[in-house]
């Protein structure tokens, strides 16, 4: 792969990972809720599954989900309906600030369960059809058969890895930084409806959604 296909294919792959989608908005809810730091476990999921999604790529077996009806579908349903299922627990539970207050209100930070919301980064990438649609479209698109495939595969997914990484970290942070604002103007119930409201509407949109 030459300097100037990379290229290209970091500008496409930047456009995608910075364009707000279910990731993000995950990312950004337990940012809110635990911290950016929690929230790096939520983000290697992430960039997980889409290693994931990428290889299959790769081999073409992500050819053969996204031309197949059924499974298609049932990727949909499955992704749309835990995004769902997550705006539904925002809406009745809020962001749980109460119990993960600093010391400063006289309680102690409640420390979350890591696995789980790095299981919640890698189902969420998994699930998402245009996570998968963009990796069969673009992956194949860069790789040259009469070049060591080992080598390409490589650079482009530790280039999309990285890039989805740092886009997430800087999403984290920006939510952190709106939640230590909205606390100090009681905003907290307001914004865990906003998050609840953006995740059903993504997940309605992606059961909607027909397949391209």
């Amino acid at each position: 792969m030459n300097f100037d296909s990379w290229l290209l294919f970091t500008s496409i792959a930047l456009i995608a990972t910075i364009t707000p989608g279910p990731a993000i908005l995950l990312v950004s809810t337990h940012s809110v809720a635990f911290g950016a730091k929690y929230s790096i476990a939520t983000m290697l999921g992430n960039v997980t599954g889409l290693f994931v999604l990428a290889l299959l790529s790769v081999l073409g077996l992500s050819a053969i989900i996204l031309h197949s009806a059924p499974i298609f579908f049932a990727v949909k349903l499955i992704g749309a309906g835990y995004l769902i299922f997550l705006g539904l627990k925002l809406w009745r539970n809020g962001f749980g600030l109460e119990a993960i207050r600093t010391v400063e209100n006289g309680n102690v930070r409640r420390r979350p369960n890591i696995m789980k919301l790095y299981a919640n980064g890698l189902l969420v990438a998994l699930s998402n059809p245009k996570a998968i649609a963009f990796t069969t479209a673009l992956f194949p698109q860069f790789i040259l058969p009469e070049r060591s495939m080992t080598q390409q595969f490589g650079i482009l997914i530790i280039t999309f890895m990285f890039l989805s990484f740092i886009c997430l970290l800087g999403y984290a942070f920006m939510a952190e930084g709106t939640k230590k604002r909205s606390a100090r103007i009681r905003l907290p119930g307001i914004m865990s409806k906003v998050f609840g409201s953006a995740f059903i509407g993504s997940g309605v949109f992606l059961a909607t959604a027909t397949q391209k």
